[in-house]
């Protein structure tokens, strides 16, 4: 199946959609409701409700803008000491009306995982899910806009918005307005059917609301970087600076106290002249974290897998691989791994394909099986790959 973000949402919304709509565009496209219906079935929901134990603030209920009380819905679990969901009065707050949200889900719940992963290839930042769930045609949350972009995927039933579009431009979480407010036209209003995806940049206005039925949808949140982030780690180089480490000469003479004042702007204009914000980016990609995800008893206990066992890299960004003829080194989550030169076909089909089979492996690179299976048990030890089944 196509990925739902690099590849269906893509296609859908056009081949610029990262350089040049991203953060910048509303947009919308359906990809039919068959293309997101594996990401979160009613029995898996409910086994989560069930088993997890999630409570406020992970777990909570809106009804017009405002936060259901928690003692509504849960009581103290006497076993743990924490609360747990009340079935039959968790029912009849959604019965009358009140959203169910759900924070993170993607930690809980590997399809809706597996697609944020994918859309951090994408956007090429950290990306969290949270669920929301509602029946009826109550609105949970005012007309607001939100401090991050946001990618909807509409999974079940209907629901209501309207994007008014940017009130200030491009606000942040932490910035000096606040008070900016909606504009007064209406870019788009509509209703999200199952399938439904759309993009609502950061800083634009929008109200939701039910249409009288079931809605269940996921909201895709992530943080792009700024200058303002390009400029804080620029900060972060001066510490290595001897001259940005001395106190001010507060109480010094015009002369030297101007003299130091220039030494500072000059040494601080080459420190930004080396250190562009393609650099931050570039470092910010070799440091992007793997998702944690554990895969026993493989790495503790190690058998080699059959050959139809899928084999995935755990890196969400692409690894850099530096092959030289004595040492191949990989980079991943900022950590660099150093491997025998022997190692390094396997590595590069790793990294180009991201997920291939123990037999494609074995096929591409020409190792022998000993080789192989001491190569794979290097690799799971170090987390950098997982063996899923076939």
């Amino acid at each position: 199946m196509a990925a739902l973000f690099t590849e269906r949402f893509v296609e859908l919304a056009g081949g610029d959609f990262a350089a040049e709509r991203l953060g910048n565009d509303f947009v919308r496209v359906s990809s039919g409701d068959s293309g997101v219906a594996d990401l979160l079935t009613w029995q898996a929901l409910n086994e989560l409700l069930s088993t997890r134990q999630l409570s406020a603030p992970r777990l909570r209920l809106f009804r017009e803008g405002t936060q259901v009380p928690v003692a509504n819905y849960t009581r103290e679990d006497p076993t743990t000491g924490r609360q747990a969901l009340v079935p039959d009065e968790l029912y009849r707050e959604l019965r009358d009306g009140a959203s169910l949200v759900l924070d993170s889900i993607d930690q809980l719940h590997p399809p809706i995982a597996r697609a944020a992963d994918d859309l951090m290839r994408l956007v090429r930042e950290p990306v969290q899910v949270n669920l929301y769930l509602v029946w009826g045609g109550r609105q949970g949350f005012d007309t607001h806009w939100d401090d991050h972009d946001t990618m909807i995927v509409q999974l079940a039933g209907s629901k209501h918005w309207t994007v008014r579009g940017q009130g200030r431009r491009f606000p942040m979480k932490v910035d000096n307005d606040h008070d900016h407010q909606p504009p007064d036209t209406m870019l788009w209003e509509g209703d999200l059917a199952p399938g439904d995806i759309i993009h609502v940049p950061r800083g634009w206005w929008h109200a939701v609301r039910g249409t009288g039925e079931l809605s269940m949808h996921l909201t895709f949140g992530f943080t792009r970087r700024t200058g303002i982030d390009w400029a804080n780690w620029i900060v972060e180089q001066l510490y290595a600076e001897e001259l940005f480490r001395q106190d001010l000469p507060r109480f010094a003479a015009e002369g030297p106290s101007e003299q130091h004042a220039d030494e500072l702007v000059t040494a601080l204009t080459k420190i930004i002249e080396a250190n562009r914000p393609a650099d931050f980016l570039a470092t910010r990609d070799r440091r992007f974290p793997r998702r944690s995800e554990i895969n026993l008893p493989l790495p503790v206990s190690f058998e080699m897998p059959a050959d139809d066992a899928v084999l995935e890299i755990t890196a969400l960004l692409d690894p850099v691989l530096d092959e030289a003829p004595d040492v191949t080194r990989l980079t991943v989550a900022g950590k660099t791994y150093r491997f025998a030169p022997v190692m390094a076909p396997m590595l590069r089909h790793l990294v180009t394909e991201r997920t291939t089979t123990v037999a494609r492996l074995r096929t591409e690179t020409g190792l022998a099986d000993k080789t192989l299976s001491g190569a794979l048990e290097l690799l799971l030890q170090q987390h950098l790959v997982v063996v899923r089944s076939s």
